[in-house]
């Protein structure tokens, strides 16, 4: 039997601030029940979440703050480490009173959440990734480029008068080209920018200098030429027993889909799911099945109570790869290793 669609009016969501040492946080919240927390990627912000927070508001409370230096929160000379926006992030929910909280992270915001699973195990009841940084250094080359000194000046010629029109102009039109004679239809532009408009709408947010400059700070936090130097790998047998659920799109052009096989060789018990066709915004580009997906994640598995003694234990055996080795495909696993080698590095 099919339930009866719902005829209660849509929760309004709101924008409000609290100030966290000294820093004034923005953050969008609507609806009602357990809390959900959304966290966006780098140079993005709370807005993101548009087509999502009303429908998932209909049965929880939901919490989208704009992370520190993005959207309408501050944009301090501060710390913008992974580590630190987990911080906040907690520092936020003590504020409002939230202890317990499922999680979703997407890019930037997906490596939030795993830090914060990891600093703050008491809050974490479920977690949903969204395309997630923090797999191996793979990385989109405009990002690692971006991350040497001198190049984000680049970044104020967004202000120009008619910079960001010409840029649109130009990703609508790359947008309708298919393959170019005696190039391979991946690399046709239509597909190389499956997610322009979105990166066109961040790209206008980082024309203001301060955005701009806590953007740069961001990215160096995360990403170097080299690309990204941070990863949650080597700390993803710590989500043993945390219901897990990761989601990537077949056409991602920030973070390359094989990271999603990547993640899951380490952390095998996440159920995951590919959106055919779909870019770096999964949630954007399929909002409907993004929702779909969530809502029934959120209704079949049980919330993790936070025990102290299975963490301990945890800690104490470590991360075990031998075990986790049987039944992945060896070359997975083989980029697994040097991704936890990498990362070990002495730099």
């Amino acid at each position: 039997m099919v339930d009866a669609p719902t005829t209660a009016p849509t929760p309004q969501v709101r924008i409000e601030y609290r100030t966290v040492h000294g820093y004034r946080r923005a953050f969008r919240i609507a609806g009602e029940g357990p809390a959900l927390l959304l966290i966006h990627g780098i140079g993005d912000n709370s807005s993101t979440w548009e087509g999502v927070i009303s429908e998932l508001a209909r049965d929880y409370t939901v919490i989208a703050p704009d992370l520190l230096g993005h959207g309408l929160s501050d944009k301090p000379k501060a710390d913008y480490s992974v580590a630190a926006f987990a911080n906040g992030m907690r520092d936020l929910l003590v504020v409002l009173g939230i202890t317990k909280v499922t999680v979703v992270g997407h890019s930037l915001g997906g490596g939030v959440a795993m830090q914060f699973c990891y600093q703050f195990p008491r809050f974490v009841q479920r977690l949903v990734l969204v395309a997630p940084g923090g797999v191996t250094a793979e990385v989109n080359p405009a990002l690692r480029a971006v991350a040497i000194p001198g190049v984000p000046f680049v970044l104020q010629g967004l202000g120009l008068p008619g910079a960001l029109p010409l840029l649109r102009s130009v990703g609508r039109l790359l947008a309708r080209t298919d393959a170019l004679p005696g190039i391979p239809e991946r690399f046709a532009p239509r597909n190389v920018i499956t997610d322009h408009q979105d990166l066109l709408r961040i790209l206008g947010d980082l024309s203001d200098e301060e955005a701009g400059r806590s953007f740069t700070r961001t990215l160096r936090s995360v990403i170097d030429w080299r690309g990204q130097t941070v990863t949650f790998l080597d700390r993803a047998y710590l989500t043993e027993r945390l219901p897990l659920l990761l989601i990537w799109g077949t056409a991602d052009n920030v973070l390359p889909a094989h990271h999603a096989q990547l993640a899951s060789a380490m952390i095998p018990h996440a159920e995951v799911v590919m959106f055919d066709g779909a870019g770096h915004f999964p949630f954007r580009d399929d909002p409907e099945r993004f929702l779909a997906l969530v809502r029934d994640f959120l209704a079949r598995t049980e919330p993790m109570e936070f025990d102290p003694v299975n963490w301990h234990d945890m800690m104490v055996r470590g991360q075990q790869l031998d075990e986790l080795e049987v039944g992945v495909d060896a070359a997975v696993f083989e980029d697994v290793r040097e991704a936890l080698e990498e990362e070990r590095a002495v730099s």
